[in-house]
């Protein structure tokens, strides 16, 4: 099971830490997947996707006046 996104392609990235000494570690760093049920099927989605999927739109609820 690869750590990729479905809808993009997105996949973990290679970073380097580095110590006092300048020594180079390589280090990988994954993306954050999310298993989310999109429209009937199952599907591993990161997190910058489903920020920027078309959801429904959100009704504003009417504000009560304030109390003087």
């Amino acid at each position: 099971m690869a750590k990729k996104c479905d809808l993009c392609g997105r996949s973990a990235t290679k970073g380097a830490s580095r110590s006092h000494s300048k020594i180079k570690t390589l280090k990988r760093q994954n993306i954050n997947l999310q298993s989310k049920v999109i429209d009937g099927l199952k599907a591993k989605v990161c997190s910058s996707c489903l920020r920027t999927m078309v959801k429904p739109k959100r009704v504003k609820a009417k504000r009560k006046p304030a109390k003087k």
